[in-house]
């Protein structure tokens, strides 16, 4: 990573499992995302990870299926398992993206982030304003005004504002819409973490405003005010993160 990046902390509700091959995973990801293992390196051969990561010969070669099917390596004859180039990564995957926050997200990853989510996300609320069904409307509200408990705190408001975002792909009525999900939840944990609005009144309050805005343009059917409210909600998010990089 950069030498600017910043650490985004713990994924809110991603724990690592205790499980030998799912933790041997998320180790050998968090290096190849970090960069402890360049493009192009080879990695150490099972002999040598055996005894750096004190698990079976089978429990190595399940993990390294694991990150050959996420994009991340391959292995080659006589050469050896190498870390493929990152434009070969899938980084619509839950795991790969966590590895990159867990690795420390630089700005212009999270940048690339919210260029995904204000192409697809804006559409989506304009398709859940002509698609939605009575009872997807008020779930909208229903996460909005969660958002709005001044009880909230930064988890509590992170958590409303995911379920929220995923009710609008659920109303867009494109299955497409949900399976970016990894992506969505992953940008906001790190916008939330970074720079949560719930400890600022003014950006608490605007970020309510905005969200209730685009239930309300969806309930009313207006697309296109549903589609500028989204597109607000995300640039006002990455605005946040922005400054926590000075």
């Amino acid at each position: 990573m950069s030498s600017d990046s910043q650490a985004a902390g713990p994924i809110l509700g991603r724990a690592q499992s205790r499980n030998f091959h799912n933790q041997l995973i998320w180790t050998l990801g968090v290096d190849i995302v970090s960069g402890r293992y360049a493009e192009g390196a080879t990695l150490p051969g099972d002999t040598e990870l055996q005894r750096q990561q004190g698990v079976s010969r089978t429990v190595i070669r399940e993990a390294l299926k694991t990150l050959a099917a996420k994009g991340l390596i391959e292995a080659r004859t006589r050469i050896g398992t190498r870390v493929r180039p990152r434009q070969h990564w899938n980084l619509f995957d839950a795991d790969v993206l966590a590895w990159h926050f867990e690795a420390g997200a630089d700005l212009a990853f999270l940048g690339s982030l919210a260029e995904m989510r204000l192409a697809i996300e804006p559409e989506a609320a304009a398709h859940a304003a002509r698609r939605r069904t009575d009872r997807q409307a008020q779930t909208l509200f229903d996460w909005a005004g969660r958002m709005g408990d001044p009880g909230s705190t930064a988890e509590t408001f992170a958590r409303a504002d995911l379920e929220f975002h995923r009710a609008v792909a659920d109303a867009s009525g494109n299955p497409f819409m949900r399976s970016i999900s990894a992506l969505v939840e992953l940008a906001l944990m790190a916008s939330f973490t970074l720079s949560s609005p719930v400890a600022d009144r003014a950006a608490f309050e605007r970020s309510v405003a905005v969200h209730r805005a685009i239930a309300t343009a969806i309930h009313d059917g207006d697309a296109e005010g549903a589609r500028a409210a989204m597109r607000q909600a995300i640039e006002d998010g990455y605005g946040r993160t922005k400054s926590t990089f000075g």
